[in-house]
C-alpha cells in the first residue's frame, strides 16, 4: 500500500510547461506530482502568454526569477544553475510536443509528456534515440493505467486465468462534442484543428488509451495489420475525425475493436476494455474504475473490488486508501507520476533491476501510439482497407 512516504533520496525538481490557468489538465499534473513528495514545482513557462503565466507561476508558489515565458528560455537558464530542474512535465498543444521534448532531452532533463508524444514514426523514433543516447527518461500521460485493477487484469491475463486470448474489445467513446462546441471553447478548438492536433482527432485524443491499456494487460499481442473507418460528423472538423472504427488482426490470430469517438451522445465518458479468452473474459470500465469483472463461461459473473485482500500484489502495490473507499483518476494519475519518479531514482542509482521492474507508459509506449494513428490514417485515407502495421 501507497502511504505518502517518499522513496527517493530528494524530491525531483520539476517544471512544468503549459498548464496554466485555463487548461483542462495542468492541476491533475501538479497535484498528482506533488502528492507524494517525489516532485517538487520549482519553474514554469505555464502559458503562451509570458504575463499570465508568470502571474499563474507566482500564485503557485514559484519564485518570479523561475517563472518563464517560454520553454526555450526556461532550458536555458535551468540548465546552467546548480540547483536546475532535473525533470519536466509538457502539458500543451500536440503540434508543440516534438520541439518541447527534444529540447529538454539535449538539455539532459527528463520528460513526462501528455499525448501523442508527437506526430510521426520518424519523430518518435528521434526522440526514442535522443532518450537513449542521453540516458533520460521519457514517461506518457497514459492516466487510466494507473488504476489498480489495471495490474489485476494483468496479472490474471498472465496466470492464465481466461484461457487463450482471443478478442480484445476497446472503446473510448463519449459525447461532449457531438456537437459543435469548440466554437465557444478554445480548450477544443485546436484540438480539431490540424495544424495543433496532427493527424487526427478522436484516435489520437481518445482511442490511444484503451490501446495502451491493452498493451499494458495483454503485452505479448502484436498487431499484424489494421483497418480503419473514420468520419467527421460535425463538418467542420474535416479532415479530422470525430468518430473512427479500427479492427485490428494480431500476430497469433486474435483479434482487436477499437471505437473511438466523440460524439457518443449521452455518455459520459464510454471508455471500456474487454479482454476475451477461450475460458472466460475480463471487463473494466473507467467509469466504474474500482470494479474488475471476471466471467466464466457457464458460471455467475464475479466482480472484483479494489483495495480488496484477494487481488494479487502487483494490485495491491498501488492502493492508497484500503477496501471500500473509491478512487479517481487523481489516484490513478499519482501513482504514475510515483513510477516516474521511481524510474529517475533507480535510473541515477544505477539500479537496473529497479528499473526493469517498473511498469510505466515510456518511450516505448508514446512510440506505439504514434505509430498506431500514423497506421489508422493512412488506412482512413486509402478508404478504410486493410493495411500492414509498419
Amino acid at each position: 500500500m501507497i502511504n505518502g512516504t517518499r522513496h527517493t533520496k530528494a524530491p525531483i525538481r520539476w517544471a512544468l510547461i503549459g498548464g496554466g490557468r485555463t487548461s483542462q489538465i495542468g492541476y491533475i499534473h501538479r497535484s498528482s506530482a506533488m502528492r507524494d513528495g517525489m516532485f517538487d514545482l520549482v519553474a514554469g513557462a505555464f502559458d503562451i502568454d509570458a504575463q499570465a503565466g508568470r502571474a499563474f507561476g507566482l500564485e503557485l508558489g514559484v519564485s518570479a526569477q523561475r517563472c518563464y515565458p517560454d520553454y526555450k528560455a526556461l532550458f536555458n537558464v535551468e540548465a546552467a544553475r546548480a540547483d536546475g530542474i532535473q525533470a519536466v512535465s509538457v502539458a500543451t498543444p500536440n503540434g508543440t510536443h516534438f520541439e518541447i521534448c527534444k529540447a529538454a532531452l539535449h538539455a539532459g532533463i527528463d520528460v513526462i509528456c501528455e499525448k501523442p508524444l508527437c506526430f510521426t514514426s520518424a519523430e518518435a523514433e528521434e526522440l526514442r534515440a535522443l532518450a537513449s543516447d542521453r540516458q533520460r527518461i521519457v514517461g506518457v500521460t497514459y492516466g487510466y493505467a494507473g488504476h489498480q485493477m489495471i495490474e489485476q487484469a494483468r496479472a490474471m491475463v498472465e496466470a492464465g486465468d481466461i484461457g487463450e486470448v482471443r478478442i480484445v474489445q476497446m472503446q473510448f467513446a463519449h459525447g461532449f462534442h457531438s456537437e459543435s462546441v469548440e466554437n465557444n471553447s478554445a480548450s477544443t478548438r485546436w484540438r480539431v484543428d490540424p495544424r495543433f492536433a496532427g493527424p487526427s482527432y478522436v484516435l489520437g485524443d481518445v482511442g490511444t488509451h484503451p490501446l495502451y491499456l491493452a498493451e499494458v494487460i495483454v503485452p505479448q499481442l502484436r498487431i499484424r495489420r489494421l483497418l480503419c473507418h473514420r468520419q467527421s460528423f460535425v463538418k467542420t472538423r474535416a479532415p479530422l475525425e470525430d468518430n473512427a472504427m479500427t479492427l485490428m488482426e494480431y500476430e497469433g490470430g486474435a483479434v482487436g475493436y477499437l471505437w473511438s469517438s466523440a460524439v457518443n451522445a449521452g455518455s459520459m465518458h464510454g471508455q471500456k476494455i474487454r479482454i476475451i479468452g477461450s475460458k472466460a473474459s475480463l471487463e473494466w470500465w473507467d467509469e466504474r474504475p474500482n470494479q474488475l469483472s471476471f466471467e466464466i463461461q457457464g458460471r455467475p459473473a464475479q466482480i472484483f473490488e479494489r483495495g480488496m485482500g484477494y487481488l494479487h500484489p502487483v494490485a495491491l502495490a498501488d492502493d492508497r486508501i484500503g477496501a471500500g473507499h473509491p478512487e479517481g483518476l487523481f489516484e490513478a494519475w499519482s501513482n504514475l507520476y510515483r513510477r516516474f519518479a521511481q524510474a529517475m531514482d533507480a535510473r541515477d542509482r544505477g539500479d537496473a533491476g529497479a528499473a526493469k521492474r517498473l511498469r510505466y507508459p515510456d518511450i516505448e509506449a508514446g512510440v506505439e501510439g504514434v505509430r498506431w494513428v500514423e497506421n489508422c490514417v493512412r488506412s482512413a485515407e486509402r478508404g478504410g482497407v486493410w493495411v500492414d502495421y509498419r
